[in-house]
């Protein structure tokens, strides 16, 4: 089913040209920007939304294999609740930014020039 997103457009393109990524886990972007803040990192913010659209798409690829293997009987339910509730955080992390970002986009088109 969600293999059939194989790319993400431009946010791939670019994520793949510039070759860098970002971890999906808002906890560890955090604790690394605060432990180390000497290091400027010269990611742009298509790349940035790149990897975060494919960390979102590999965690409901994840959850989609669990929920097979626990139909099958090859998985627990713990496991199988764990990736589903993970692919579920991304998912909604993802739609919160596609608001702010379609928002910013609608203030900037009623500016008047």
């Amino acid at each position: 089913m969600i293999d059939a997103i194989n790319s993400v457009g431009a946010f791939s393109v670019m994520k793949e040209a510039e070759g860098t990524r970002l971890t999906s886990s808002s906890s560890s972007v955090f604790g690394a920007a605060a432990a180390a803040p000497a290091a400027p990192q010269s990611q742009s913010f298509a790349s940035v939304l790149g990897d975060m659209a494919t960390d979102a798409i590999g965690a409901m690829k994840k959850a989609e294999g669990a929920s097979l293997d626990g139909i099958r009987g090859q998985a627990n339910t713990r496991e199988v609740v764990d990736a589903v509730m993970n692919a579920e955080q991304s998912l909604q992390t993802a739609i919160a930014i596609r608001d702010k970002v379609v928002t910013a986009y609608l203030e900037i088109a009623r500016m008047q020039i």
